[in-house]
């Protein structure tokens, strides 16, 4: 095998080390190798992402026969030294609101369903200490990593009952009193600060590292190596940092990608340029050196798991003589949110239908104005998403779900499916023949609108981020939108179609047929997931005071519905609700 320069630097050097890696640079290939030239009486410990990548790692340390290098998560090695001592029961999945509120007895506060926005916020502050580098709750500003306006508001007013309630639920699992969770255990194990016995410790998706994992880290004698990609931190949500950025380390690179070409390179690296607008842009070199390979493999990768979800509805109801198609991931997970709430559950509770709701939080809302108050105290995107998608689709959604299940294929099928669906999460490590992008990234105009008070920086960034692991999957060709192409991009080193429908602009048509079977031509009108959300670009996101202000003006105009709908980029539903929330008929006078 013929190393590349920057291969043998990394192999060749000495001391505490960090290597910023491109996708597709051989990572893996570089650390074995690293591994190889260190004495074998030598101790190394490999810290994967997750449990896949560990069982990976493992297949590929054993099959080169290095038996002095150890394969780990952090949780793993948290587990087997807090778990196993103390014997805690661990809770697969996190506490749901309601059994937060259940559990510490929260009172009520004075707003509607109050004591379930504040287990709410209790839940995130939890998570946000657990993953952090501190030794107690009072060294965080839990505000840090609350955005809206409004549920800032609410936040700094119950504070400190948020805060010392995170820190009873902390306790009682500290106690045994209830089930611990993955959160808690790792958290526990960062804060005994643990010596692990090992000469080499080799640290892989730095990027994504929650700081308790750096602090673990950080904190040991051995010889030190952190590998990543500082443009594929796509896991804030999860109170990630960007280790590779906060470690001081001799820093080595790995910049050319033997997965894709240069024209993927290159589109690569000019969507990363957009972090100028964020003055976060640093030069970056990326080299294409693959791309030769001519599979058949077709993904189809959105930014969210509801945004995917509504591609497959799209694709399926244009495509019904496609026999076989996959997702990344447990298909269950894409009609859930991370907190068990279901697509049924919404659908029931808008047609009335209590006694079919299983989800306790859902099930205690009053009607819909409750349900859209307590998500703008919560910021609870996930939810208005789903909510979004029962609007649009009603009561098609239980035989569309099943027509998912009855055309998706088990994992060793995976090669029978015309097309994979992923998010971008789900597909971090993966990579296809052919992607072709959905249109819920982030855009360049969408950047060069915003004015500087207005951006959250490290959320943009990291949509930024989104946008490059989605288009650095492919090995060969990328469709994507072109709204999602970099100004001055030579459009003719990528595939963009655009579709034939006068009353929309700009916009790239959902595939190249010559993909796969089964695709739509570029000249015919299909309606598809690019086109809901170029008509509801706001759908999911929290009501401002100015946008309520602003409907109300619209309202007193006397304009349509789907006016006001295309207006706001949200759906003729939403508009009728937040009218209906505001009280704006009684007020003004029936609208049209």
């Amino acid at each position: 095998m013929q190393l590349t320069q920057e291969q043998l630097d990394i192999i060749q050097s000495a001391g505490n080390i960090k290597i910023n890696a491109v996708a597709g640079s051989g990572k893996t290939t570089t650390i074995i190798e690293y591994a190889k030239s260190r004495p074998r009486h030598a101790k190394i410990l490999y810290l994967a992402f997750n449990k896949s990548v560990r069982n990976d790692a493992i297949a590929k340390f054993e099959n080169c026969g290095l038996t002095n290098v150890k394969v780990e998560t952090a949780h793993s090695l948290a587990y087997k030294r807090i778990v196993f001592r103390d014997g805690y029961n661990v809770r697969n999945q996190g506490y749901r609101t309601h059994e937060i509120a259940e559990l510490l007895q929260i009172a009520g506060s004075g707003e509607k369903h109050g004591k379930y926005i504040v287990a709410n916020h209790i839940n995130k502050f939890f998570s946000y200490f657990c993953n952090s580098d501190k030794m107690t709750m009072e060294e965080l500003d839990y505000l840090d990593v609350v955005t809206d306006k409004k549920v800032r508001s609410f936040v700094k007013t119950y504070y400190n009952d948020i805060q010392k309630l995170a820190a009873s639920l902390y306790q009682k699992m500290d106690a045994g009193e209830i089930d611990i969770t993955h959160d808690f255990y790792l958290k526990k194990f960062q804060l005994e600060h643990p010596d692990l016995k090992f000469d080499y410790i080799l640290f892989d998706e730095g990027q994504d590292a929650s700081a308790a994992m750096l602090d673990i880290f950080l904190r040991q004698k051995a010889v030190k190596v952190i590998v990543g990609d500082t443009h594929q931190q796509i896991y804030s949500w999860r109170y990630a940092v960007n280790s590779l950025e906060k470690v001081d380390f001799k820093t080595f690179h790995l910049s050319t990608s033997f997965r894709f070409g240069p024209d993927i390179a290159h589109l690569a690296s000019e969507v990363l340029k957009w972090k100028e607008y964020l003055g976060l842009y640093k030069p970056f070199s990326i080299t294409g050196n693959g791309g030769q390979d001519k599979g058949s493999s077709v993904a189809v990768i959105a930014r969210t798991n509801l945004g995917l979800l509504l591609n497959a509805i799209a694709y399926i109801e244009k495509n019904v003589d496609v026999r076989h198609i996959y997702f990344e991931g447990n298909i269950n997970s894409y009609a859930y949110a991370d907190d068990g709430t279901s697509l049924y559950d919404l659908l029931n509770f808008i047609n009335n239908k209590r006694y079919l709701v299983k989800d306790h939080l859902i099930r205690e809302m009053k009607n819909m104005a409750e349900l859209e108050e307590y998500i703008e105290h919560t910021e609870d995107i996930q939810l208005a998403t789903m909510l979004e998608i029962v609007r649009e689709y009603g009561d098609d959604i239980p035989s569309i779900i099943r027509t998912l299940k009855d055309k998706h294929v088990d994992d060793t099928d995976k090669k029978k499916a015309a097309v994979i669906f992923s998010t971008v999460h789900r597909s971090k490590g993966m990579e296809y023949d052919k992607v072709i992008l959905a249109d819920d990234f982030v855009t360049e105009e969408k950047l060069t609108k915003m004015k500087k008070e207005e951006m959250n920086v490290s959320k943009l960034n990291e949509e930024i981020n989104l946008l490059y692991v989605a288009i650095t999957r492919t090995r060969d060709i990328i469709q994507i939108p072109e709204s999602m192409i970099p100004s001055g991009f030579p459009s003719s080193q990528i595939t963009v179609l655009k579709e034939e429908k006068p009353e929309i602009t700009n916009k790239a048509s959902f595939v190249n047929p010559a993909m796969t079977e089964g695709y739509k031509t570029a000249t015919e009108k299909t309606y598809t997931f690019e086109e809901v959300r170029l008509k509801h670009k706001g759908a999911y996101m929290p009501w401002t005071e100015e946008q309520d202000n602003e409907l109300t003006q619209l309202y007193c105009k006397g304009r349509k519905i789907k006016e006001m709908a295309i207006h706001f980029g949200r759906t003729e539903g939403a508009i009728r609700s937040r009218i209906k929330k505001l009280d704006l008929e009684s007020i003004y006078g029936p609208g049209k």
